[in-house]
């Protein structure tokens, strides 16, 4: 059985969202979870649910980490913190993934800290699945605010996993991967993007387009697109945003006269599978990628079907043994860089 290690504590609605989540996950997929905090606190909220017949199990931690504070600081003053506790789950053997909401920075450090980087790999990136105009072909964007400043091999890095992750993710082969980019002729964009076209543009490793625009994934033109941390967390940002307010701007305009009302009630399944199709509880978690386990931040405001979602995704990955693949991916890079 799949064991995810759940920080209880995290987010804004933590710990009853959480634990209704990981309820919810344990019983409709089958996992093992441990949920990590306060054990009285987190008891409380459990006896709140039917959980006979699910393997939920509590581990101690007496120390929360806050939205506010500086996460290098916390983690590694606070040892006994919630996040740091649930990731040591992993390198103790006791779980096999973590899903964290609440501080991004903490979940980062906590877990390059206690698990470490994948050999080779120089920055452990954030990705983020993104929807797209076609339902059955979601995209991926990395990183999206783990690295506020990379180098071109850096973004050569992102690349590589992101490809990995969108294959075992997916299913799907050779997804397109694109750089982010003000447009996309080749003279175009700063210096760190130029460097790191040359890199992905003689890589026989994953399928690069080129160049690519924001407006280019959501429109299904690229399955993982590059950027750094700033610019990809600017991006997402915008994008929940706009989402947000194409939405509202909808629900108004359906409101504004009978006669739209009266629209608005046939349209109704439609509009809901729209809410539905950008809606980031239905995601999860992003991925925390190039660390030696499997990790998912979910978003701060989550609530029991994000976390549900998250733990799903945890258990996907753990399933599609992300880590080995991008450990040999890397491993066959660097060796050939080496001989080359």
């Amino acid at each position: 059985m799949i064991r995810i290690a759940v920080d209880a504590m995290g987010g804004d609605y933590a710990p009853r969202e959480i634990v209704h989540g990981a309820v919810l996950a344990a019983r409709e997929y089958g996992l093992a979870i441990l949920l990590v905090g306060p054990p009285e606190q987190v008891a409380s909220e459990l006896k709140r649910h039917d959980t006979r017949g699910l393997d939920i199990k509590l581990v101690s931690a007496t120390e929360v980490v806050g939205m506010d504070e500086n996460p290098s600081r916390a983690v590694l003053k606070k040892k006994d913190s919630s996040i740091v506790v649930a990731t040591r789950q992993i390198a103790e053997g006791k779980a096999d993934a973590v899903v964290a909401a609440g501080s991004t920075g903490a979940a980062a450090v906590s877990a390059q800290i206690t698990l470490g980087r994948i050999a080779n790999v120089d920055r452990a990136p954030i990705a983020c699945v993104m929807p797209t105009i076609n339902s059955d072909r979601l995209a991926i964007l990395v990183d999206v605010g783990a690295n506020k400043d990379c180098d071109a091999k850096q973004l050569y890095q992102f690349a590589l996993m992101g490809s990995v992750l969108y294959e075992g993710i997916f299913n799907i082969k050779n997804p397109r991967v694109g750089l982010l980019n003000v447009g996309t002729e080749e003279s175009k964009g700063t210096t760190l993007v130029q460097e790191a076209y040359r890199l992905l543009k003689d890589t026989t490793k994953i399928n690069f387009i080129g160049f690519v625009e924001g407006r280019d994934f959501p429109l299904g033109k690229c399955d993982v697109t590059v950027t750094d941390g700033f610019t990809g967390n600017c991006v997402l940002k915008a994008s929940e945003g706009i989402a947000r307010m194409l939405l509202i701007m909808i629900k108004q305009e359906l409101l504004s006269s009978v006669r739209t009302q009266v629209a608005g009630k046939l349209g109704k399944p439609a509009f809901e599978n729209v809410k539905r199709r950008v809606d980031y509880n239905e995601f999860g978690g992003a991925l925390l990628l190039g660390v030696k386990g499997v990790y998912v931040i979910a978003h701060g405001g989550s609530k029991h079907t994000a976390i549900k979602n998250a733990i799903r995704v945890a258990r996907d990955m753990v399933k599609a043994d992300i880590v080995k693949k991008i450990e040999k991916t890397i491993g066959l890079v660097e060796t050939e860089s080496v001989k080359n």
